[in-house]
């Protein structure tokens, strides 16, 4: 009991909210790495809840006197992150009409947080590899080497050991980035969890809005409870937000969480690692990996099933007739750009062309989006 109360004393300063068993590692792990200086790199699917955990290293730290300043790496347009990081003298280029300090000058002695720094250019991860190792940077246009006293936190939804291996992130500050690795679970692998988030969430919301809630019927918390939750805490906080201020504090019903979630009986049964038939090629292998994308997107359940019919019949007719199937399937395979360029618009049409959304459901930076919609003359 008491190690129970030690726990929800500390759940509660650090605002984390779930009582799983990989709740409570975390928390011992964000124990132990706190006092120290050593940088921590979490990891995790996007809406998992990165930032939280970072927050709550800074606030345990000796540096919570100190402010912990967070940067979206990816939310950055690329030509302008250097100068967001280092800061820049005036005059070192079109528009820098004073100097400004930068990010880890506005840190120096607490905490930065670099989110999705999987987007970093290589140039910039060399100059963030120098802070590491030395606490020295310049600025823009700047020769005088300057020194901060930073901690650094990273974070990415991205494998960044699969971009090592294709050139895309340094090796070097791969491994001084990760000297701890915190792996944030996605909600779908602790649904205990669930049920004190939703209570967490319809607290909040009711405050702020001042709402009284009747709550959830157990029939709809049951369904909220067996959700897959593709975009995890982010999500659920959304949906509760959503449901409690619409339905005017009312009961929930079943009925009203699936018209919020989609056709949650379908999506229910499609489960997100589809099985691959015993005849198979590898075409068609990569094909359905595709198909996973598309599910995780949330494209219209009315459109995943013709595809599944669609996928299922194409298999069939191999097996009968492999010739006529090889004909059928040059007419239905697209490229992969091709695929790529629809998830997109499909991403934006479901959120009405808001791109930040749309980049969060696909899982990539807004630059990398905006770098898409150039590449394939999107309006």
């Amino acid at each position: 009991m008491v190690v129970l109360n030690k726990y929800k004393k500390i759940q509660d300063q650090l605002n984390i909210i779930g009582k799983s068993e990989k709740i409570r590692e975390i928390i011992e792990l964000i124990m132990s790495v706190a006092p120290t200086n050593i940088s921590v790199m979490i990891t995790g699917e996007s809406g998992s809840g990165k930032e939280i955990i970072a927050k709550a290293i800074h606030h345990l730290s000796n540096r919570n006197n100190k402010q912990m300043i967070s940067v979206n790496c990816g939310a950055i347009p690329e030509g302008l992150l250097e100068s967001e990081l280092f800061g820049h003298e005036k005059g070192a280029f079109t528009g820098a009409i004073a100097t400004k300090k930068g990010y880890f000058e506005l840190a120096d002695g607490g905490t930065i947080f670099l989110d999705e720094i999987g987007e970093t250019p290589l140039q910039t991860q060399v100059k963030l590899l120098r802070v590491l190792e030395s606490g020295e940077f310049m600025r823009v246009g700047s020769g005088e080497l300057r020194k901060v006293d930073v901690r650094i936190i990273a974070a990415t939804n991205r494998d960044l050991s699969n971009m090592v291996k294709s050139k895309q992130f340094r090796k070097d500050l791969y491994y001084r980035l990760k000297a701890i690795t915190i792996l944030v679970p996605p909600l779908r692998q602790r649904r205990e969890d669930i049920p004190l988030l939703v209570s967490h969430f319809i607290e909040e919301t009711g405050s702020v809005n001042h709402i009284e809630f009747e709550g959830f019927s157990d029939e709809a918390l049951r369904i909220i409870e067996n959700y897959n939750w593709p975009g995890n805490v982010r999500e659920l906080k959304n949906f509760i937000e959503s449901v409690v201020v619409l339905s005017k504090g009312k009961l929930i019903t079943p009925e009203l969480v699936k018209e919020h979630l989609g056709e949650y009986e379908d999506v229910s049964e499609m489960s997100s690692s589809l099985p691959i038939p015993v005849h198979t090629t590898v075409e068609q292998t990569e094909r359905e990996l595709i198909y996973k994308a598309l599910l995780s997107l949330g494209v219209e359940i009315r459109d995943m099933k013709e595809i599944l019919l669609n996928m299922n019949r194409n298999i069939n007719h191999q097996v009968m007739n492999e010739d006529v199937e090889d004909v059928l399937y040059q007419e239905e395979v697209q490229p992969i750009d091709e695929m790529e360029k629809q998830m997109i618009k499909k991403a934006l049409q479901k959120y009405q062309g808001n791109k930040r959304k749309a980049a969060q459901a696909l899982e990539i930076s807004e630059r990398t989006l905006y770098r898409k919609l150039k590449e394939y003359h999107i309006e």
